[in-house]
């Protein structure tokens, strides 16, 4: 394993970091966030390395980009983490005994967490700020696609982490190869927890190669379900936004889903679609209902990968079904149960609608677009988990703590 002794190294650092004050961890994220802006300059510089090998055109473009703008943003939300309190040693519950002994059930670091993901390098800053607060060492295993941003984002966290005599182990960025991946799967005793960031593709190679647990994040199928009942005004906001706000992110519609008594309200709720070059792949009823509205140049039939496919661009398949357990049945179907909607105004289908899908989160009149830890209120996120087991839906600070019983006693034993 050519990687042992990264993972040796971060095991330490891990045992070291436990012993660290939260009032130093908080200060330590200050000092990252104004070394942020500081090395800004820097930052884009390498940035723009990344940048250079990949087509405007490309989805990915958005998520790969860095601006002063955005490196402003990630400082704020370092800044942001650090004012969290921390869930660390949160008492979660406490019994005592007949024979005395005080049992408490306790929060605490998972240790090495090992994170894999694609053309973000602001995940970078989000990670380490996330893991450095909850005490957990992050293995950071970068896309080839920002490898120079990702090198540059790494070394100015270093940087202050040394300054402040804080061992550098805390936060290492991996190779960018695929035997890095693959070496991290399978670190069983180093590594605690890993998690994926990135495509379906990328999601079902972790899950099915990883000898060690693994929390499935990140891939987003999502669908907008307009009912029969369904206010215009609100679907057609609902839908833009939903759709166009950032068409590269995880919670970005994929497909509108619509009553087919509604079929002639469709061109009103695509309408302000175009604007943005939206390419529709609309099933045979909602195609001729778009047919003599929509530009015929964004205009397509549907086909079998219409649905079920999370674009990460501007496009969106339509379904038309004739029934909400129509919708839901589709939903379940080709859902990634990450985010799902229903525009209704019917109480009785928000509540069917409610207990029938399956997803970390279900919208009631609301655009997907909020599934966001920072939207939910949290703070910040690591991603947002598709799976039932320990987290599910966006995961903040809480989400990267696992627990130990800690017994407290005076002597007692154990009679045979």
């Amino acid at each position: 394993m050519k990687l042992k002794n990264t993972f040796e190294s971060a095991l330490e650092a891990s045992r070291q970091l436990n012993l660290i004050e939260g009032t130093v961890i908080d200060s330590v994220l200050l000092k990252v966030a104004d070394a942020a802006e500081a090395n800004a300059g820097y930052i884009l510089t390498e940035n723009a390395k990344d940048l250079a090998a990949m087509s405007k055109e490309d989805p990915m473009y958005d998520r790969l980009l860095l601006t002063r703008e955005r490196i402003a943003g990630i400082a704020a939300d370092l800044r942001n983490v650090a004012s969290l309190h921390a869930p660390l040693g949160e008492i979660l519950s406490s019994t005592v005994r007949s024979n005395g002994m005080k049992i408490e059930k306790v929060r605490v670091p998972f240790g090495v967490i090992g994170v894999i993901y694609e053309a973000r390098p602001n995940v970078s800053f989000d990670v380490f700020g996330l893991c450095f607060k909850t005490k957990n060492v992050s293995l950071l295993k970068g896309g080839t696609n920002a490898r120079y941003s990702n090198k540059a984002i790494v070394k100015v966290i270093r940087e202050v982490l040394q300054s402040e005599r804080i061992n550098p182990d805390v936060v290492t960025l991996l190779p960018t190869d695929r035997e890095a991946t693959v070496e991290m799967l399978g670190a069983v005793g180093y590594v605690d927890l890993i998690i994926p960031r990135g495509s379906s593709a990328l999601i079902n190679f972790v899950r099915d190669n990883s000898r060690v647990p693994v929390i499935e994040t990140g891939a987003g199928i999502c669908h907008t379900y307009f009912d029969k009942s369904g206010d215009i005004a609100k679907g057609e906001a609902i839908i833009f936004n939903a759709k166009t706000r950032r068409v590269s992110v995880c919670n970005a519609l994929d497909c509108l889903i619509i009553h087919s008594e509604r079929l002639t309200d469709l061109p009103l709720l695509c309408e302000r679609l175009a604007t943005k070059n939206v390419i529709i792949h609309a099933d045979e009823r909602s195609y001729y209902s778009l047919k003599v509205h929509y530009p015929s140049q964004l205009l397509e039939k549907a086909d079998a990968e219409s649905f079920g496919t999370e674009f990460l661009d501007y496009k969106m398949a339509i379904k038309t079904v004739d029934s909400l357990q129509g919708a839901i049945e589709h939903i379940t179907h080709y859902s990634s149960k990450h985010s799902e909607a229903i525009i209704s105004e019917d109480q009785a289908a928000l509540e069917v609608f409610t207990a029938a899908v399956d997803a970390a989160c279900v919208y009631l009149n609301v655009s997907t677009a909020f599934t966001d830890g920072a939207q939910f209120g949290l703070g910040a996120e690591i991603g947002i988990s598709t799976q039932k087991l320990h987290a599910r839906g966006p995961m903040a600070l809480a989400e990267l703590t696992s627990y130990k019983y800690i017994i407290h006693g005076n002597g007692q034993i154990r009679n045979e």
